[in-house]
């Protein structure tokens, strides 16, 4: 045993570091194994794909070797949120314990943190809809004379997608380097410093990502450092990948573009007149683009948008119309930085548009055969697509096989890699994750939930439900879920497989006896606090989730899966990735689709049981899981529950959870400590 997995199990192991200092922490078999096999895969810089079941404690078991070897460690989460519970929580209690004094940084993209150029350049803005986007922009001004570090999630209340934001972050477009004449005091470069004086540093997948695709989030001399990588929730690695390997364009940053434009002009005497009215064009031809898409589907390939003349004619006049505004801003490109700026992000538009449209292809010729362009030629590796939202369209272009390059950026760090989750393997192997990830035979590790599955949790397979494209389906559900919801008295989540059948369900509840908690209706924070805190609430969401709904105690005690979690067939990159596994000679189903739905299935499966004390049941629906063969790969991934298809086992496994010589005890953390009766992260 090296000396790192020693002193890495040592202080995890009974009378060790954490155990003598932190209050109810518990030594656990598979903590160890893991944090040995982490400790040993730092020591010899390999690879290591590392399945961590829910309970396992998985962030202790990276958190001690990193900060115990010495090596230069990222840190990637999932998620923002995740960043700063392990930042802020987690890894104070486990240095602190240690008594290691290593110096370790928060770091997030550079629109997570204010910029002083465009907070500037906001004040007297006309943008402004309403007088509450005008106190919030109070609010931030009153902040920035006071905030240390400029992370927008110091201010409470502000939402994720508030259109405040753009106005008072940067981008990588617009951002003005050493130009910009608060750049000594800027917050995105004091972080970077923070993060290349430290020894350890918190990322998230995007940033991450950013940097690895060379997008020049401004952290790129930060990761070359690193001697060594964590990857946790690293099954959403992939799809993640993709989109930064590609480029895509949409219409509010281009919109942006031409309002900072104008912004900038109010400096520069005469600029104005040269170009109001080429960003007025701009503005114009980007509505009447997205008005002409309308009746487009939400998602779909270049070929669907373009085989509709009004479309091709939009993206013609977009074309003359950026071109226009470079061609302007040609002309006062050196009357100040801001201008500049502006300049080289309308070039790159015209370049990504040009490249997204093909440069080869006349505009208006478009008789080839729609599936043809749907998948990319053997020799390209790219699906070309759009997508609409509300009030806008972006464009991108994907790659559909990204294990390349993140093998070539792997390979290139010489650094030891560590890829972590609750879910990354399919009926017990690697083998999907590990194709996607780019890694040939790396080490891996499964340590599966220390749960007593028998005893804690019940999985029910309802009886007589039709095939879920029936007819009558959505109604046959509530019908079977309302006897369950009164056994659970209500403390459900109901996962379901689009936001229609949500919305069906939500309609189908309402006015019963529990208070109902649906996704859209309220942020996503506030709808899983009041969830929490109501005690018999009945949670509904959709795809997005399946992660991060951490409600541990008997507030959740029943958890549904309405389907089997396919992926959606409006997928263009999904869908051009299924043809070429099928002209390569594999099996779309069985090598993609599939693999694809057990680790989906896995994650909502995984919101059940939190602790050692919860107890819950299980309810898949779906009857296929039963019926045709496939079902057994998704039983066989999940943990060992006991199952029934009788309601009458439900009843009896909540008579007992509520019997009055049973109350529950407090909960345990998923790093071993005594926790509050709920969480959330």
């Amino acid at each position: 045993m090296s000396d790192l997995v020693h002193r890495s199990c040592q202080a995890l192991d009974e009378g060790g570091d954490l155990a003598r200092q932190i209050d109810a922490f518990v030594p656990r078999p598979a903590q160890l194994r893991l944090t040995g096999a982490i400790a040993d895969a730092f020591e010899q810089r390999d690879v290591l794909l590392a399945e961590a079941g829910t309970g396992t404690g998985k962030t202790f078991a990276y958190l001690v070797p990193a900060l115990l070897s010495g090596l230069k460690t990222i840190i990637s989460t999932g998620t923002r949120a995740l960043q700063d519970q392990l930042y802020h929580r987690d890894l104070p209690r486990v240095r602190a314990a240690l008594g290691v004094g290593h110096r370790a940084a928060l770091l997030k993209g550079r629109a997570n943190y204010l910029c002083r150029y465009r907070l500037d350049q906001a004040r007297g803005e006309p943008r402004f809809s309403s007088p509450e986007q005008v106190a919030q922009f109070q609010r931030v001004l009153a902040w920035s004379g006071r905030t240390q570090y400029g992370d927008m999630a110091e201010l409470d209340g502000l939402a994720d997608d508030s259109p405040l934001l753009p106005m008072v972050t940067s981008t990588v477009d617009n951002c003005l380097g050493t130009d910009c004449p608060f750049w000594t005091d800027c917050f995105v470069v004091r972080a970077r410093q923070r993060a290349q004086e430290a020894d350890l540093v918190v990322v998230n997948h995007h940033l991450l990502l950013a940097d690895l695709a060379l997008k020049q989030e401004g952290f790129g001399e930060i990761l070359p450092g690193a001697q060594a990588f964590v990857i946790d929730e690293a099954h959403q690695l992939p799809e993640l990948a993709a989109n930064f390997f590609g480029e895509g364009f949409g219409m509010r940053p281009w919109q942006e573009l031409a309002r900072d434009c104008l912004a900038e002009c109010r400096s520069v005497a005469g600029a104005q007149a040269t170009l109001q009215q080429p960003a007025a064009t701009l503005e114009l031809a980007l509505r009447e683009l997205r008005s002409a898409m309308e009746d487009l589907p939400p998602r779909g390939t270049r070929w669907r948008a373009l085989a509709q003349p009004e479309v091709a004619e939009g993206f013609d006049a977009l074309a003359a119309a950026l071109a226009q505004l470079r061609d302007a801003l040609a002309l006062v490109r050196e009357a100040s930085p801001g201008l500049d700026a502006c300049h080289a992000r309308a070039q790159e538009g015209v370049s990504r548009l040009a490249r997204w449209l093909g440069e080869d292809l006349p505009l208006f010729d478009f008789e080839a055969d729609p599936a043809e362009d749907a998948q990319a030629p053997a020799d390209d590796n790219d699906v070309l697509w759009y997508e609409l939202t509300p009030r806008g369209f972006r464009c991108q272009r994907t790659p559909m096989d990204v294990s390349g390059p993140l093998r070539e950026h792997r390979q290139r760090s010489l650094a030891a890699w560590v890829f972590t989750s609750a879910t990354l393997t399919v009926d017990g192997g690697f083998a999907h994750l590990a194709s996607r990830l780019g890694l040939e035979d790396p080490d891996s590790l499964v340590q599966p939930s220390p749960f007593d599955w028998q005893q804690q949790a019940l999985c029910y397979l309802p009886k007589q439900l039709p095939d879920p494209a029936a007819r009558g389906y959505g109604a046959a559900l509530i019908a079977t879920l309302r006897p369950v919801l009164e056994a659970s008295q209500g403390r459900a989540f109901l996962l379901f497989s689009s936001h229609r059948a949500l919305r069906e369900a939500a309609e189908a509840l309402r006015g019963g006896p529990w208070p109902l908690f649906v996704q859209g209706e309220a942020p996503r924070a506030s709808l899983l606090q009041r969830f929490r805190e109501s005690g018999n609430g009945v949670l509904l969401g959709s795809a997005s989730f399946r992660e991060g709904v951490d409600v541990t105690g008997d507030a959740l005690s029943v958890v549904v899966i309405d389907k089997l979690p396919f992926a959606a067939p409006d997928d263009p990159v999904f869908e051009a990735r299924l043809d070429a596994i099928r002209r390569s000679g594999g099996n779309p189903f069985r090598d993609e689709q599939l693999p694809q739905a057990v680790i989906a299935l896995k994650q909502g499966v995984g919101r059940l049981i939190r602790s050692e004390t919860d107890r819950g049941v299980l309810v898949l629906c779906d009857p296929r899981l039963l019926s045709r063969g496939y079902g057994r790969v998704f039983l066989d991934s999940l943990p060992p529950f006991r199952r029934t298809r009788e309601l009458a086992d439900v009843q009896a496994f909540f008579a007992r959870q509520w019997a009055p010589d049973t109350p529950p005890g407090p909960s345990v953390d998923d790093d071993g400590t005594a926790a509050p009766p709920f969480s959330l992260s």
